[in-house]
């Protein structure tokens, strides 16, 4: 099995959610839709108070080159328009609509057909006017992504999902086999490619076999490449190196060595757009935690309240302790549960008190050298003396580290035995340094 450099097997607890299949959560009474959910620009709102939308209908929209549309998620009339909570920024601008319990559809969301005649300008308009953005994070838009500055020869396409608790991306694989192998043929017609592989960790023999099946099955030129469990084999970069052996240098982007890397999520939202003429306006969520009831995939409309996901998942079993956005290694902590699933929601993890305090007792302690951060960091850094720049104030010294390198994977914190906050101090680093 492929792998790179660095990285350990970390125990992921997948076990509580990955044989739970998909189930759509009932139809919220209102949706709170951020209109900054993307990298890049922020959308500016094409509706006011009052207005009637339709689940589907454009709210906003940027005219920016990197910015991706905001659509509703169900049909009702706008409540409001204003500054709410954000599980990343804080606080953005939302789109408050009260559902009218009626989920109509906008009248241009209407199946496709011929999809064999749409021109590569055709499918990117589409997937540009369905607002997708990479599912595996970093929530760039699709249409910029799939349309790079230099040719490339190969379409990677991440099955990885390394990230702990997290069993999204496994059962969409599962569940809708046919439609994400669709999703991926039409994003090699527009980067105009013929190698195409799908890397997937061992842990996911299953997934593993049947999209080999149904690779020969559909006689799709497709590689299904199996990956040592390892974190963070996901990250772009690692998975790049993994399986093609390229080696993306410092400061460079994956097509500087040919490249584009996509999520098989990415995949599944481009063949909705394509087939069905459907935004992005539901995706799947993985809500678990051992101190969560009933751990789950859900089906969510952008802009529920991750209180309701809890709700639905019967609530806890124990007193939460910590409420996370995404896994336990990249996500975010919240500070509360009043909050709307964003485009980048691939799971809310919730951790107990015990838990939270078994990781916390006796942080920070000094560095004793040990060498293991530098052992496990997927990047061949030094986070330990990043840290030691943090401890010492003496930030300017930091560059000499190359502390932009760090893809902020959380590795160096989780193996330190003095659990020193390395992370959060190199991230520090970085904003002190812009």
């Amino acid at each position: 099995m492929k792998t790179f450099k660095g990285g350990q097997h970390i125990d992921g607890f997948k076990h509580l959610s990955r044989e739970m299949a998909i189930k759509t959560l009932p139809l919220p009474s209102q949706v709170i839709i951020p209109l900054s959910q993307h990298t890049g620009a922020v959308c500016e709102p094409v509706v006011k108070k009052g207005d009637m939308v339709k689940t589907g209908t454009l709210i906003g929209t940027s005219d920016k080159l990197i910015s991706s549309r905001i659509h509703a998620s169900l049909s009702g009339v706008i409540k409001d328009i204003l500054e709410y909570n954000h599980p990343i920024l804080g606080q953005a601008q939302a789109v408050i609509i009260d559902s009218d319990g009626n989920d109509t559809l906008d009248s241009a969301i209407v199946k496709r057909t011929k999809i064999e005649l749409l021109s590569k300008e055709q499918l990117l308009e589409i997937i540009k006017n369905a607002g997708i953005v990479g599912l595996g994070g970093a929530a760039f838009p699709a249409q910029v992504k799939l349309n790079p500055l230099k040719p490339v020869d190969t379409l990677l396409i991440n099955g990885v999902e390394c990230e702990p608790y997290l069993t999204c991306d496994y059962r969409l694989m599962l569940e809708h086999t046919n439609s994400i192998l669709k999703g991926i043929v039409l994003m090699q017609k527009i980067i105009g490619v013929e190698t195409v592989i799908i890397g997937i960790e061992e842990d996911k023999l299953e997934a593993i076999k049947l999209l080999r099946n149904k690779c020969v099955e559909k006689k799709y030129n497709i590689e299904i490449v199996c990956l040592k469990a390892k974190y963070p084999q996901g990250a772009e970069k690692q998975l790049i190196k993994a399986i093609l052996d390229r080696e993306v240098p410092s400061g460079k982007l994956p097509f500087d060595v040919g490249v584009i890397v996509s999520n098989v999520g990415t995949a599944f939202a481009v063949f909705e757009a394509v087939y069905n003429a459907k935004p992005l306006y539901e995706r799947v969520v993985t809500v678990t935690g051992k101190c969560v009831k009933q751990p789950s995939n859900l089906k969510v409309r952008i802009g529920t309240r991750f209180k309701e996901l809890l709700d639905f998942c019967q609530g806890f079993t124990q007193t939460p302790g910590k409420i996370i956005m995404g896994g336990p290694m990249m996500g975010m902590s919240q500070y509360t549960d009043d909050l709307p699933v964003i485009k980048g929601t691939s799971g809310i993890l919730v951790l107990s008190q015990k838990e939270v305090q078994e990781f916390s007792q006796g942080a920070d302690q000094s560095c004793i050298r040990c060498g293991r951060c530098v052992n496990i960091c997927p990047v061949g850094m030094l986070p330990y003396a990043l840290s030691l720049c943090v401890e010492m104030n003496k930030l300017d010294k930091a560059a000499q580290y190359n502390p932009f390198d760090c893809i902020e994977c959380g590795a160096c914190t989780y193996v330190c035995p003095a659990k020193r906050q390395i992370l959060s101090g190199i991230r520090l680093i970085k904003a002190v340094t812009r």
